[in-house]
């Protein structure tokens, strides 16, 4: 195949009635360096996604402090858990270097394998490593990790959406050559224009569709238990890549199989988490939906020690109930007290009015 890997690329949908336009997979250079679209558009994915997950976890009751820590830390990690995971599976041998001196060879492999600014970046990868940053920062904080997670999930589906378009401005993660509708033409260094699925395209619109649909579960109040959303995230999620993964040209195979690492991956989410939303479904039907404010993540509690406040609710309004019962207590003694020394004040007829014996019955 001719190579298609240049700096500028000729698009084009004619399907769509698109006609060829000239994109540039480098947006700027700043001190001599390239700055590419791809790195624009990820990070702006990541923007968006901090700003949902802020504005819904703040509304949920998660401090500000706390919801940066959860930034930091998943950005980080994330980004090295999608670096490694496309690393190993593309295939580690690609990344070391082995004719130098030893330290030569440390270094300049440790370099390969830490060098993002070349390409190179998995989401399974990424996702798997946030959901364990969010696991062990909840836990360190006493948190709700279940919690934080339906607000991730839900919020990854509009980073993913927006990130798909980095793959756009390099022409790449396309699909095979097709005559569809809507197909994309690529213009080869041959000036030959081939046509493929747009599985970019493919993945946003997918992503895109279940964003709001999971928004419109959770107006409706389908949404009965902690974790609910971020499992109709995975399960929507690994339904559509299962299939879109499956067009791609430029997949991660295991191994020297014809295994695609991604579809498995794919089909086991779909799988598992369908099955662990059916589970829950009739575990958790006689559930009260969750409680929002204005927004979408208004919750009414946060954390997983919710239950202290609970408690202290109820030990206060025990509380409240006892004084209660102790003014009542005390006025039914005044009442009786009162009552005794009125009828010490009054003349005994029988008596002549000389007795002072009160009516003690």
């Amino acid at each position: 195949m001719d190579n298609i890997f240049l700096s500028t690329h000729i698009i084009s949908f004619p399907g769509l009635g698109i006609d060829e336009f000239e994109i540039n997979d480098v947006a700027f250079t700043i001190f001599g360096r390239s700055v590419a679209w791809y790195g624009i558009i990820v990070t702006t994915a990541i923007i968006v996604v901090c700003a949902y997950i802020f504005i819904r976890a703040k509304k949920s009751g998660f401090v500000v402090d706390d919801i940066l820590d959860y930034f930091i830390y998943s950005i980080i990690f994330g980004i090295i858990g999608a670096r490694l995971y496309y690393v190993l599976f593309y295939g580690l041998d690609k990344y070391i270097v082995s004719d130098g001196s030893f330290l030569e060879n440390l270094g300049g492999t440790l370099y390969n394998i830490i060098g993002v600014w070349n390409g190179g970046l998995a989401i399974y990868g990424g996702l798997i490593a946030v959901v364990l940053t969010v696991i062990v920062v909840s836990k360190i904080k006493k948190l709700s990790w279940l919690r934080m997670l339906d607000i991730a999930g839900h919020a990854a589906m509009l980073g993913q959406a927006i990130g798909r378009w980095g793959n756009f401005m390099n022409a790449e993660a396309h699909g095979s050559e097709t005559d569809i509708f809507c197909r994309m033409g690529i213009k080869l260094s041959s000036g030959v224009t081939a046509y493929y699925h747009p599985t970019f395209l493919y993945e946003s619109l997918w992503n895109i569709i279940g964003f709001i649909v999971i928004e419109v579960l959770i107006r409706k109040k389908k949404h009965k238990y902690d974790g609910q959303v971020f499992l109709w995230y995975f399960a929507w999620y690994g339904f559509g890549r299962m299939f879109i993964e499956g067009l791609r040209t430029d997949s991660l195979y295991l191994g020297s199989t014809e295994i695609r690492v991604s579809q498995l991956l794919a089909f086991a989410v779909f799988a598992v988490c369908t099955a662990l939303l059916i589970r829950f479904g009739i575990k958790y039907k006689g559930n009260e939906p969750i409680v929002y404010g204005e927004g979408a993540y208004s919750l009414d509690a946060v954390s997983e020690d919710v239950g202290q406040v609970n408690e202290e609710s109820e030990k206060t309004s025990d509380e409240e109930e006892a004084s209660a019962e102790s003014e009542e207590e005390n006025g039914d003694f005044k009442s009786t007290l009162e009552g005794d020394v009125a009828s010490e004040d009054e003349p005994n007829s029988d008596n002549g009015g000389n007795s002072n014996v009160g009516d003690n019955s």
